[in-house]
């Protein structure tokens, strides 16, 4: 069985093809905060979608953007005495989000292009589409004409007659049309756009962010031309795979269909995918709503394994709830694929493993798994039945050492020795379809020590601002230079001190 996905732009499953390496351009984050698990779907999602091309034999070249131009960003410019810049707070943004993809055990991306690297690409693309008619210039701003791209509102399933004016208010006047949308802002961010994002109240002006130059005027790209520019600069004209948040489908990737495929004449993407959002307490998790868990603090309190194992419960397509029961159910699934490989590897690494003893229902439940994944996987990476299939060979291997162990049968029927093939056909299966593909990390540190590790972090922490507040200030920085000896980073701000794990 060939791969087969859900393709929003035919609207129907469709089966994935590819002519040589597989190109997979994921819309990244405006980096306007720090990452929190609604971020971190998609994120997984991708992450897997890679591994499972890589272990169905393709080379991906796996491209994600980072946005580090934006008027969110904009809006924190002065909320630390450190941050007297868009790209200050760009850049501290951008550090903590590299720092949980790491931490969620995501392979790299190929590259991570970021808006500010990109706008000399940026400035040609709009060149070429105000050249070939379908994009328009308007008091130093530039916009895209959606009535002259034909198909326009495929993705979304739109007519251009019904779509609601795009942008802010005060460039509707600027506009042919309502529904056109911005590929270059002249003048920097208004300070109203700024505070409408801000989080604090800044006594002063806010600053408008970067701008640079263009034949137009001094200005700032609009944000769905970036990531055109970026996935082409890098990727080419047509990607195999184009992934992103279903949040991004209108307006976001409809404007980026129209204006790629205006200024090449090519088919933009082959596939689109879309993964549902993160609800918490019956929202969208949202930063801006306030109902998030950040990322390192998830990894604190659950641990990687147990966060990925949470996202493989239910379908990338659909949305997925957040709740007590939910994490539960991952941490039951993630402990019982931890002790069944960790009791496999260990009675297989033992002098009771041999090489003669066979167990023919443990070697046939080892290729059940590995047909039942690989059915699984494909049929629109089901992950929840992927899973379903390892959690079916902990019951062969418990039942196979159950009953060497003389746990599982009478005395005179126990077998005398351990299967070491079927065995060692059990680990690799964990091993080869738990690790590599669904990224999960046998044999790591416990998700028990691990908050454990996380409780002393705290203590110590609670131990050296008791330290600062008696004054012991040299104290104190011999408690913070003692953790990050041992890999944690520890920053002080507003709310008091945080960490991370390095």
């Amino acid at each position: 069985m060939s791969l087969v996905v859900t393709d929003t732009l035919a609207d129907e499953r469709v089966e994935f093809t590819a002519d040589g390496d597989v190109t997979l351009y994921v819309c990244g984050l405006t980096v306007s905060d720090d990452p929190h698990l609604g971020h971190a779907r998609l994120w997984f999602h991708a992450d897997v979608l890679h591994r499972w091309l890589e272990h169905l034999g393709y080379d991906v070249r796996h491209v994600e953007n980072v946005t580090d131009v934006n008027e969110k960003i904009t809006a924190r410019v002065g909320e630390h005495e450190e941050w007297t810049a868009e790209r200050d707070v760009a850049e501290a943004f951008t550090a903590s989000t590299f720092a949980a993809m790491r931490g969620l055990n995501l392979l790299r991306a190929e590259v991570y292009p970021r808006v500010t690297e990109h706008v000399p690409e940026i400035v040609d693309l709009v060149e070429t589409l105000v050249e070939k008619g379908y994009a328009y210039e308007s008091n130093g701003s530039v916009y895209f004409d959606v009535t002259r791209f034909e198909g326009y509102g495929a993705l979304s399933n739109q007519e251009v007659e019904e779509l609601e004016a795009q942008g802010e208010p005060a460039e509707r006047s600027e506009k042919r049309n309502p529904a056109d949308f911005a590929l270059w802002k002249a003048g920097g961010v208004s300070e109203t756009a700024a505070r409408e994002h801000a989080k604090h109240n800044h006594g002063e002006c806010v600053p408008a962010g970067e701008t640079w130059d263009a034949p137009w005027s001094e200005g700032r790209p609009g944000w769905h031309v970036e990531c055109s520019a970026m996935s082409m600069t890098h990727l080419g004209d047509t990607l195999d795979i184009h992934m992103g948040g279903r949040d991004l489908v209108f307006p976001h990737h409809e404007n980026e269909i129209a204006q790629s495929t205006a200024a090449t004449g090519e088919k933009f993407a082959r596939h689109w995918l879309h993964v549902g959002l993160l609800e918490m307490d019956g929202e969208k998790m949202s930063s801006s709503i306030g109902n998030f868990w950040t990322v390192p603090d998830a990894l604190t309190e659950l641990g990687v394994n147990v966060i990925r194992t949470f996202y493989a419960g239910a379908a990338y397509r659909s949305e997925q709830a957040l709740t007590e029961e939910t994490i539960a159910e991952a941490e039951e699934r993630w402990h019982r694929l931890s002790r069944t490989h960790d009791r496999a590897v260990e009675a297989l690494d033992s002098v009771d493993a041999r090489s003669k003893a066979t167990d023919e229902e443990l070697r046939a439940a080892v290729e059940r798994t590995r047909t039942a994944f690989t059915e699984a996987m494909n049929d629109d990476l089901n992950l929840r039945e992927a899973t379903a299939a390892l959690l079916d060979l902990t019951d062969a291997v418990n039942r196979h050492v159950d009953a060497v162990d003389g746990n599982g049968a009478t005395p005179d029927a126990a077998p005398e020795a351990y299967d070491y093939r079927g065995l060692r056909g059990a680990v690799e299966a964990f091993e080869e379809l738990g690790g590599d593909v669904l990224g999960l990390q046998f044999g790591s540190t416990s998700d028990g020590e691990v908050d454990l590790a996380g409780e002393l972090i705290e203590l110590v922490l609670d131990v050296r601002e008791a330290e600062r507040e008696a004054g012991n200030y040299e104290r104190a920085d011999e408690l913070r230079d003692a953790l990050a000896d041992v890999g944690v980073d520890v920053e002080d701000g507003e709310d008091g001190a945080s960490y991370r794990l390095e």
